[in-house]
């Protein structure tokens, strides 16, 4: 799947992030992976109910801009993301 942008605005701040979806093979490494100028700075998993929850947190986000970071990632698949790397949406 090809990344594509999100930009979140609070408190006067306009966050630009990169993001992308990647299958993983093992269960050990996130699905969702969140760039801001290059870096990897947040990673989210889908729960059974393709709700996504925080799996990693490099950049140290502030909380409120991950959950709004998560509302978007999944606003941008309205059927879900799906933990299971045969079933593709």
């Amino acid at each position: 799947m090809k990344n594509y942008p999100i930009t979140i605005s609070r408190d006067k701040e306009v966050h630009h992030f990169e993001v992308g979806e990647y299958l993983h093979h093992n269960g050990e490494s996130c699905k969702v992976k969140v760039f801001q100028e290059g870096k990897l700075v947040a990673s989210f998993e889908p729960d059974d109910y393709n709700f996504l929850y925080i799996c990693q947190n490099p950049g140290e986000l502030e909380e409120e801009l991950l959950y709004l970071l998560a509302d978007q990632i999944e606003a941008h698949h309205p059927h879900g993301i799906n933990k299971d790397l045969n079933q593709n949406i």
